[in-house]
């Protein structure tokens, strides 16, 4: 889908559990292993999936360069996000000033072994910089040939217009999902006015869009809500499970998995450009199979949406 001249796929592979859980330093060599990353992306490309989104932090470095590793074993070249403002380690500096953005993508196009990638984005907001100075900095990525594009990450509907202000970010990248949707009213339409691409991340809730969490039952080894639970610890409530109980009949229903309903409706949202999955094993990537062979119309769409006790 094309926004603002950036031109991303509809799906992307997150490789933020290589090597770690996200940007967590506590969890820095742990999640999916080298073997384990490999396996996945195969079973990525093979069906399709040719854009591959990760950050510097994710892993403490970890996950680009098992991308990397895997760009040069297999001859094939992903398109690439990318994105920088955590730590890459415990205690380690972080931000958006210029020179930082500069060491840090040089290092990242080491780890990656590439010369450049097609989306370079703010990881979080710096109140501490300027965005105007942040922005420049990727511009002149630009004009180096470093980077495609640029955009920011976990900004607000405010942050993003104050970007939109002091420069010409092309994407967002933010967390939303059937069961996270704070940018519905504010975010999702400025994209739509703008021509932000929208990029979903945890287009799963972290699992709970898959059926994994059952009332009254224990959360399943190695789930997130055993390792980090805490984004997600407002969704432990009896209004989510029954939500979820509804959704699941109406997948039920259309003969498809609760996962591939979840992102059959985000697919179906013109405003979004790219969805981010990040599964943890080859065969949960089904759902995106079935999401983009069972598309839904706005009034399943709408259907869908006043399950989980909220209507359009």
């Amino acid at each position: 889908m094309e926004s603002q001249g950036l031109l991303v796929a509809r799906v992307a592979l997150g490789c933020g559990n290589f090597g770690g859980i996200g940007s967590a330093p506590e969890f820095f060599g742990g999640g999916l292993t080298d073997d384990q990353a490999f396996e996945l992306m195969d079973a990525a490309w093979a069906v399709g999936i040719t854009h591959f989104d990760t950050a510097d932090a994710y892993g403490g470095g970890r996950s680009e360069r098992a991308i990397g590793r895997w760009i040069a074993s297999r001859g094939v070249r992903p398109t690439l996000t990318t994105k920088t403002f955590n730590p890459m380690e415990a205690g380690g500096d972080h931000g958006l000033k210029p020179e930082r953005i500069a060491r840090q993508l040089r290092a990242s196009l080491d780890r990656l072994g590439v010369a450049s990638v097609e989306l370079y984005l703010a990881h979080d907001y710096d109140p501490d910089v300027p965005l105007t100075e942040t922005l420049a900095a990727f511009r002149d990525a630009v004009g180096q040939g470093l980077i495609g594009g640029y955009g920011v990450s976990n900004f607000t509907a405010a942050q993003l217009l104050a970007a939109l202000e002091a420069g010409t970010p092309q994407a967002i990248q933010n967390n939303h999902s059937l069961l996270a949707r704070e940018d519905e009213t504010g975010v999702l339409p400025l994209c739509a006015e703008r021509g932000v691409a929208y990029l979903a991340f945890s287009p799963l809730a972290g699992g709970w869009l898959t059926g994994k969490y059952r009332r009254d039952q224990p959360y399943p080894a190695g789930s997130r809500m055993t390792q980090r639970p805490e984004p997600y610890r407002d969704l432990v409530a009896d209004r989510t499970f029954d939500a979820l109980d509804r959704l699941r009949r109406i997948a039920d229903g259309r003969g498809m998995s609760l996962a591939g309903l979840a992102l059959a409706w985000l697919l179906a949202d013109y405003r979004i450009s790219q969805i981010v999955i990040g599964p943890g094993r080859p065969e949960h990537l089904t759902p995106v199979t079935e999401a983009l062979d069972n598309p839904l119309t706005g009034q399943e769409r709408a259907d869908v949406l006043a399950a989980t006790g909220v209507t359009l």
